[in-house]
């Protein structure tokens, strides 16, 4: 594997096991050598060494995963993420703390106002002055690496996430897509994500 082309370090602060109802993990806490980040890795089974390991890249939501809001579908991917890991026997799930697709968690709230006025989730991020998607994966990248996972296989339905790892040195073997659950609170978000930021699963499975 090419090394990370990135500034960024992190350093390995703790790791301790986490069972939950998927099973036994291992979680270990990173922070960066320089900044506030602190991305963590939920590990299941054996990784290192290891091609085409099933991984999640999954970026913070504080409303949807802490407070169950039904505006995205964020608590659903990453319980969705755990069980698929859980079923393969080996695999990781890496927590960013991107929240609101890296605008913050005040600015996330800011936007689902502007929402609630008829924007969508890219013209809401726009008029607050932020990209559609700001969110960057150099950390997940530097973790996979200190895990030494040869390649992986990435449970997502975003593209830009498996252009964004390769750019940075990670072989990605393929994908597996991840259903999303719809509801009325959500249609038109997730409507959005294929429709403007080329996310990929059918439109015509949204039914509410």
């Amino acid at each position: 594997m090419d090394g990370v082309m990135s500034s960024k370090k992190l350093e390995r602060v703790i790791e301790t096991r986490i069972p939950n109802s998927f099973g036994e993990f291992e979680l270990i806490y990173y922070k960066e050598v320089e900044g506030m980040e602190s991305p963590l890795a939920l590990v299941f089974g054996q990784v290192s060494g290891k091609h085409e390991v099933l991984t999640r890249i999954h970026s913070e939501c504080f409303t949807g995963e802490v407070l169950g809001s039904l505006r995205c579908d964020c608590g659903n991917q990453l319980l969705e993420s755990l069980r698929l890991i859980s079923e393969a026997g080996a695999g990781i799930l890496i927590y960013l703390r991107q929240e609101g697709r890296g605008i913050g968690l005040l600015d996330k709230l800011k936007a689902y106002k502007l929402q609630d006025e008829g924007y969508d989730t890219v013209d809401a991020n726009i008029a607050l002055g932020h990209e559609p998607d700001e969110r960057e994966y150099s950390s997940a990248a530097l973790i996979l690496e200190d895990l030494k996972v040869n390649s992986v296989r990435l449970l997502t339905n975003n593209p830009s996430k498996i252009t964004s790892l390769e750019n940075l040195g990670i072989p990605v073997i393929g994908k597996n897509s991840l259903e999303p659950k719809v509801t009325q609170e959500n249609i038109s978000y997730l409507k959005t994500k294929v429709s403007r930021m080329g996310h990929d699963f059918n439109l015509d499975t949204l039914k509410n």
